[in-house]
């Protein structure tokens, strides 16, 4: 099970080294690039650390590729294609991904990047909840 729960980890790892070291400051207003924060269900309380890399794909959409982590111990890494729109300080974004059965089927996403800040909400039929990030702090 805890092998299950961690595929696609080790690539998402070896993506974010090399996103993190290369890239090391980004515009407050862009999409694209590393994001830290946290996780929440609001349907059960859950919370845990969340990574994410985006990137800009050939077709104007963005792949929004997470790294959840769960009890501190547990990883899942997952990619979601949305469609992005600038607002004046920013992007606003939505897609969906099916996670598979055992992680509750298909999610809603509906996000906003602004002044530096990545919030979105996710929805599934069991769950529902927030995402909140910021750039990856840099230590020089």
């Amino acid at each position: 099970m805890i092998l299950l729960l961690c595929a696609g980890c080790s690539g998402f790892h070896r993506a974010w080294n090399q996103e993190t070291s290369t890239n090391r400051t980004y515009p407050a207003t862009t999409l694209e690039g590393a994001w830290e924060g946290e996780w929440l269900s609001g349907a059960n309380g859950h919370h845990g650390r969340l990574r994410c890399l985006v990137h800009e794909n050939e077709d104007g959409t963005y792949t929004t590729w997470y790294h959840a982590k769960y009890q501190k111990i547990l990883g899942y890494a997952y990619a979601v294609d949305v469609e992005a729109k600038p607002i004046p300080a920013g992007y606003e974004f939505e897609g969906k991904a099916d996670l598979g059965k055992l992680a509750g089927g298909i999610y809603q996403y509906k996000g906003k990047v602004a002044s530096g800040n990545f919030n979105a909400t996710y929805e599934s039929k069991f769950d529902e909840g927030t995402f909140k990030m910021k750039r990856p702090r840099t230590d020089d």
